[in-house]
């Protein structure tokens, strides 16, 4: 465990408060406090803010839990943010339990409880949007909780987190809770240049230890010989010894397992045929090699066998395929699995009548809730963004509880929920990312493992993989050796921020707060080696020069020849050869049937007589038979040249190419022609051309140079080439200079010239339209305003509004390939066209600014937004749409449905049309499994 602290302005006066904070905090749990977890309390209540990296499972979230505490003992406030709704709700729940009901709200879009508490958990999008449309409500905060603030590195929504640390007041202590990354220090480093005093506290350590195993050959067998990481000589080591075989080296302290060396040099020899006995078969006492050994690769069902006869439930599998999280509990159950006592499935019975009470039984055939129940009580369950958010839920609270043993789940799992295990499985070591399977990284290998081992329960958890064909025990290593990984800015300015920032800034102003960010503090720290390596080559370039000199005359004058010569020879070829192609298209387009013509090279060479001459495109590309009967189609490369008849013979009407005897006797003619020997030869005086004047003029200039007959000339040139190839690298380096400096502050400034083209802004101020935008957080946030501008939903129904509105959320999955179903309604079909057509022209403004934002409206949902709206059943909508969607995806959409519209019912002006029916479409759709998907 690692503090340091950052950044030079200290903390500034604080309240009142009982020297004792911590000590009353700490003695609340029935653990003492870790030392990395005490370093980050103690810089919190010196009124400092904290960065904590530490591994997962390890207790981070305690020092976030101080912040609470401090808060509610001072009178002030604290927000604790998280990345997703269900950690949000999860903490909700925690806190409430620890601070009661009247002390802790919770807002995350959808929800909102008892906001002006003094301890409000949130998602991070919500602080973001508090930050930009009422900052007074601030005055109280004193703490923000930024929990798994690595998050800033998701591609999509990373840039929220580096919004709202940029943007806080600063007088609010930022609590960082991070994954353990490699480059903690540097993110520290930026977080001292916008938040001012930052206490770093990095903890490798794992509370509960982490043994790391391979499930093969029906065997459990570790990873590591003495256990522990891989040093990379040790690797390296490793890797030599799965191909030939153990080193004579003295063993290494921590070493692969050459159990499972030898099981992969096994599975993957190549066996040799033997060699047949005279007679017929190898016989008995034949010495070939044996036979190539393949390894067991266990069920599912056999998997949580083995684990459970082994003590290691329960369990968490990732899959990394909602199908096969699906069929896995499919097969434990037909395989008769029961992981629970008789009064377990009573409780679990129990549990889940009362948490899905309110689904309708209609609902629930739809929803496989018997299939579910069954699984539950049985103690097995997947766990995966495609099932309904209740029944999520339930999953979790019974594993907490050690109801359910044995959970298949995807990766989402990983991010956040706390769902410990004693064991994690990873049935392969590789996922489908969307586009094709690639093998998964060290820092996720990292965060799945990090589940098992529970705290307080375990006294070491572990981490199994199973054997697969071509599994390779050295990768492994590798992964399980790795603890860290870079965080990596993907900040970028969007429409929204820019309206909000210049409203409230100035640009001027606005753009030099977005020059703070994280992407440009690590685009600047990357320049800086890059500006390093131009200042060395400035100095070596200037050696160069100084050893370049000739007392001849000039060797930069006489290296300018050489090159202008051999920039004109270059030329010169380009010319000739573009001339001798025209030369061979125009030649080939004279030919006729019966020509006979040489083809110049190739397998093709000979003669051959003319069959069609294939005039009928830009190039020629002439039927021949050759003079061994083969049928060819010619083309411009075999004929680099121009070509000419060399005579003719006559091709019968009654030619069949398809006909052997036809062939042979057409053959025969043509091999019988006689061919003059002067033929061809004006081609080739077409084809010598006299040198160029130009190029005779340099010739002469070079060899009328001084430095010509210099003894060392050779040499000078040398120097002079590697002072070019010097002087063109250094220049590449300052391309990559200007092109990193200010790269966030550019981008801002295209999205502002896309927005003054639109009259969103005009200069520094912003237009009634922007100020609409600014109110308006979605990653299509231009469409839809633009869309309300233009009043092309201004006719739609309740039903066909939410149906519109679905194209700006939804997002096919990659298997989501089936042609929309659109309904008949005409209204709604106008504005979906129209709608198409205001994005095609917004991607054009941003082609113009070179900015590709926003993304084409997808209609895959708009039948199931429409027919739910109009109060079809779950059932019908499900079956009926074309979609393949679950019931959780359906829910998902909804949800996100939802959120767009409120925002359109808030932004559209008061008492219009949009409003009204924004309002309507609200209340038709939130209704059903949508509605109680949405309760807590």
């Amino acid at each position: 465990m690692s503090t340091a602290p950052a950044g030079s302005p200290g903390p500034e006066a604080l309240p009142e408060t009982s020297p004792s904070a911590l000590a009353d905090f700490a003695g609340r749990y029935p653990f003492g406090l870790d030392s990395f977890q005490r370093a980050a309390c103690d810089a919190l209540e010196a009124g400092e803010g904290v960065l904590v990296a530490a591994p997962t499972g390890a207790g981070k979230t305690i020092v976030g839990e101080f912040a609470a505490h401090l808060a509610l003992t001072r009178g002030q406030r604290c927000f604790y943010t998280t990345p997703i709704k269900a950690l949000s709700n999860q903490k909700y729940t925690d806190f409430v339990a620890r601070h009661g009901s009247g002390s802790v709200g919770l807002l995350t879009g959808d929800t909102s409880r008892n906001p002006d508490a003094p301890v409000v958990v949130m998602t991070t999008e919500v602080l973001r949007n508090m930050l930009y449309a009422e900052p007074a409500g601030l005055d109280r905060l004193a703490f923000v909780v930024m929990d798994e603030v690595h998050y800033l590195a998701d591609r999509q929504r990373g840039a929220v987190w580096e919004e709202v640390i940029i943007h806080l007041p600063q007088r609010v202590r930022l609590v960082s809770l991070s994954a353990t990354v490699s480059n903690a220090e540097e993110f520290a480093d930026w977080l001292v240049t916008v938040r001012g005093h930052t206490r770093v506290v990095v903890s490798e350590h794992r509370p509960v230890p982490l043994w790391q195993h391979v499930l093969a050959d029906r065997e459990m067998h570790d990873l590591f010989v003495n256990g522990g990481p891989l040093s990379v000589d040790d690797i390296l080591r490793a890797r030599a010894d799965a191909v030939t075989g153990p080193s004579a080296e003295p063993a290494a302290p921590w070493r692969i397992n050459p159990s499972l060396l030898r099981l992969a040099r096994e599975e993957n020899r190549r066996p040799e045929t033997p060699r047949a006995r005279p007679g017929g078969g190898s016989g008995r006492g034949s010495a070939g090699p044996p036979p190539r050994r393949r390894a067991w690769v266990p069920s599912r069902p056999e998997v949580i066998k083995h684990l459970d006869r082994s003590g290691l439930l329960p369990a968490i599998t990732f899959v990394f395929s909602r199908a096969g999280c699906d069929a896995a509990v499919a097969a434990c159950v037909r395989a008769g699995l029961q992981l629970t006592t008789l009064d377990e499935r009573n409780n679990i019975r129990q549990h889940v009548q009362a948490r899905t009470a309110s689904i309708p039984s209609d609902d629930l055939r739809i929803l496989g809730y018997w299939e579910w129940l069954d699984g539950l009580e049985r103690g097995i369950a997947a766990h995966h963004a495609g099932m309904l958010p209740t029944f999520k839920e339930v999953v979790e609270e019974l594993f907490v509880r050690g109801l359910v043993r044995a959970v298949f789940a995807t990766e989402t799992l990983a991010l956040g929920i706390n769902m410990p295990a004693r064991t994690v499985v990873l049935e392969r070591l590789s996922k489908f990312n969307g586009e094709s399977r690639a093998d998964i990284t060290p820092g996720e290998y990292t965060q799945l493992t990090g589940r098992a081992g529970r705290r307080g329960i375990d006294v070491e958890g572990h981490a199994v993989v199973l054997w697969q064909p071509g599994f390779d025990p050295v990768a492994l290593a590798g992964l399980a050796s790795t603890r860290t990984y870079p965080l990596r800015s993907s900040f970028r300015p969007s429409y929204n921020m820019a309206v909000n920032l210049v409203g409230r800034l100035g640009r001027t102003e606005a753009r030099g707060v977005l020059e703070s960010s994280f992407a440009q503090f690590q685009a600047d720290r990357a320049v800086v080696g890059l500006a390093r390596q131009v200042r060395r080559n400035d100095g070596a370039l200037a050696e160069l020069a100084a050893s370049m000199a000739c007392t001849q005359g000039s060797v930069e004058q006489y290296a300018a020849l050489r090159e202008a010569i051999k920039a004109r020879e270059a030329a010169l070829s380009r010319e000739g050869s573009a001339r001798r192609r025209a030369e061979a298209v125009e030649s080939l387009s004279r030919l006729r049937a019966g020509d006979v013509v040489r083809i110049p090279a190739g397998r093709r060479g000979g003669l051959a007589v003319v069959l069609d001459p294939g005039v009928n495109g830009a190039d020629p590309r002439p039927v021949v038979l050759t003079v061994d009967r083969q049928v060819r189609r010619l083309s411009l490369l075999d004929f680099p040249c121009a070509v000419e008849a060399l005579g003719r013979v006559r091709v019968p009407k009654t030619f069949n190419p398809r006909s052997p005897q036809s062939r042979r006797d057409l053959a025969s003619s043509l091999r019988a022609i006689e061919i003059p020997a002067e033929a061809g030869r004006r081609a080739r005086a077409r084809a010598s051309a006299a040198d160029d004047a130009d190029l005779a003029r340099l010739r002469r200039a070079l060899r009328a140079h001084p430095v010509h007959g210099c003894p060392d000339r050779e040499a000078h040139l040398r120097v002079i080439e590697r002072h070019a190839k010097l002087r063109r690298d250094t220049d590449t380096l300052r391309r990559r200079i200007a092109g990193r400096t200010n790269t966030v502050a550019k981008v801002f400034d295209r999205v502002c010239a896309s927005l003054e083209t639109l009259d969103y802004l005009r200069g520094d101020a912003v237009t009634a339209s922007g100020r609409v935008l600014g109110r308006m957080y979605t990653d299509q946030d231009l469409l839809v305003v633009e869309c309300l501008r233009a009043g092309v939903w201004d006719e739609l129904s309740p039903a066909a509004l939410a149906a519109a509105v679905s194209t700006l959320v939804y997002e096919p999955r990659g298997e989501d390939t089936a042609t929309p179903k659109i309904p008949g309604d005409p209204a709604l079909r106008e504005a979906l066209a129209a709608t198409a057509r205001l994005a095609d022209r917004l991607r054009a403004v941003e082609a113009d600014q070179q900015l590709d934002f926003l993304r084409p409206p997808e209609p895959g949902f708009v039948w199931a937004a429409f027919g739910w709206a109009s109060g079809l059943s779950l059932a019908k909508v499900l079956t009926d749409s074309g979609l393949e969607v679950t019931a959780g995806d359906f829910v998902r959409w909804m949800r996100q449905l939802i959120d767009l519209l409120d925002q359109i019912a808030q932004v559209a002006p008061d008492g219009s049309r949009a409003r009204r029916t924004a309002h309507a479409a609200l209340d038709a759709v939130r209704r059903g499994v949508v509605a109680y998907s949405m309760m807590l």
